[in-house]
């Protein structure tokens, strides 16, 4: 239980099944309610804005109290919204798409007065498709998309004439609306492909960092549990030797005492019992000085190695200085570096044939480890990507194995090599992958750190 102890060896499965429920829901919680009112703030001000300044300035003839209605409608639905709801309400994705289509229809409402296409601020129809690829679903903005693409048909042949020169007609070829027509059509299709990628990118970056700060925490939880133990030890000692005290005088003074000495004599050899299993926690903790907190790495390799080796695979561990003779670094026992390693060596285990080799190198400006293999190597498809979140080359989790039933093959989420990655570069390394050069094969990992980095002196490595 005490995590001074090796690593225990938990199956893939529930370490995969961890990184799952460690995951944020923040980017599945939907658009705030807050960003669409703000957004249509701007919109208000500048359709009114162009409105004014065409109607009193140049003076261009058009429906100018019909437009300037539909402005006010979006006035209206805006105070409304602030009033009825908190602005921080998430909306789900059928309301902020309902929102986004009403954003769509009044502004196809104002071009319809106008200018249809050919007004100048038709690309506008770009803002709420973009809007929705950022934090909606895909279908979702499929389906705003397709009916941009309907209002915009819509517009391309049906509308008011552009506003213009009193007694003069601005009309432009069929072919040019044409072509405004198929910009907004590809503008849309590039804005929402973009987006989406991107914003799903960051997606998957906050959720697999939450799940790193997660599985962080947990290692931190356990190397915490020593000192709740030496805490029970403490405040335990004195209450058991009390209990120990009182069954004692029981054998002695109780009448009858004779009719109890077997239950008296149980309970005095479980309270000794507990005592010295308290004795031993105590004892434990006081050896968390610098021989206990700060270690020689290739002890700290051993013990993540230790119950490993009980697989049939075997682990080897080579260790030699770099350069002329040193002494072995003193390492810290950090969580996030004990977990990161344990993880690149548990992924070179499920992949190796027969034989992993874990090598340590140090010298004057750099401490080395290398984990290598015998198996297939790193899939030269995604190698260069490896150390992101998501990838692998698994197949990920369906349904049954999410719901805990028995399947054939084996799973992966592709959040085990970024966590590890994430944690071993947090503590200054640098993590490098390689695969062996013909005709072996294997997977080589390179965790490399500057020597002041990961050697203990005068104070704690923390990071």
């Amino acid at each position: 239980m005490l995590s001074n102890g090796p690593p225990k060896l938990l199956p893939k499965k529930v370490r995969q099944m961890t990184y799952a429920s460690a995951k944020t829901p923040s980017a599945t919680q939907g658009l705030r309610l807050q960003t669409l009112i703000r957004l249509r703030w701007l919109a208000i001000i500048g359709q009114a804005t162009t409105i004014l300044v065409v109607y009193f300035l140049f003076e261009f003839p058009f429906p100018f109290l019909a437009s300037m209605s539909l402005i006010i409608l979006s006035v209206w639905l805006n105070i409304i919204l602030t009033v009825r709801w908190p602005s921080s309400l998430r909306l789900p994705g059928n309301y902020a798409t309902l929102l986004l289509a009403y954003d769509v229809l009044q502004l196809a409402a104002l071009l319809f007065l106008t200018g249809g296409l050919s007004n100048p601020f038709s690309f506008l129809f770009l803002v709420p498709v973009t809007v929705s690829a950022a934090s909606l679903s895909f279908q979702r903005t499929i389906l705003l998309v397709i009916f941009v693409l309907c209002i915009t048909s819509f517009l391309s042949v049906f509308h008011y004439p552009l506003p213009w020169q009193a007694g003069q007609l601005m009309t432009l070829p069929n072919l040019y609306i044409a072509g405004i027509w198929s910009a907004i059509s590809c503008g849309m299709t590039f804005s929402i492909l973009y987006t989406y990628r991107v914003s799903a990118e960051a997606r998957n970056m906050s959720d697999a960092l939450a799940a790193t700060e997660y599985v962080l925490a947990q290692e931190q939880r356990l190397s915490e549990l020593d000192g709740l133990a030496a805490a029970a030890a403490h405040e335990l000692g004195t209450p058991l030797a009390t209990i120990a005290l009182v069954a004692k005088e029981l054998q002695h003074d109780l009448p009858n005492a004779a009719d109890y000495s077997e239950d008296l004599e149980l309970l005095s050899s479980q309270t000794a019992r507990c005592r010295e299993i308290l004795a031993t926690l105590a004892n434990r903790d006081a050896q968390l000085d610098d021989a206990m907190t700060k270690v020689r790495l290739s002890v700290l390799l051993g013990e993540i190695i230790e119950p490993r080796s009980q697989l049939n695979k075997t682990i080897e561990l080579r260790t030699k200085p770099v350069g002329d003779e040193q002494p072995e670094p003193i390492v810290s026992r950090n969580p996030g570096v004990r977990y990161g390693i344990a993880n690149l060596l548990d992924n070179a285990l499920d992949y190796a044939k027969k034989r992993i080799l874990v090598e340590m190198e140090w010298g004057d400006e750099e401490v080395i480890v290398t984990i290598s293999d015998d198996g297939p190597g790193f899939s030269e498809d995604i190698i260069d990507k490896l150390g992101e979140p998501y990838v692998t080359s698994r197949k990920g989790y369906s349904a049954a194995q999410l719901a805990g039933e028995p399947v054939d093959g084996h799973p992966g989420m592709g959040l085990g090599f970024f966590i590890a990655k994430t944690l071993l570069t947090r503590s200054g390394a640098t993590v490098a992958l390689a695969n062996l050069a013909a005709p072996e094969t294997g997977a080589v990992i390179r965790i490399a750190w500057p020597s002041e980095k990961i050697q203990q002196k005068d104070h704690d490595w923390t990071f």
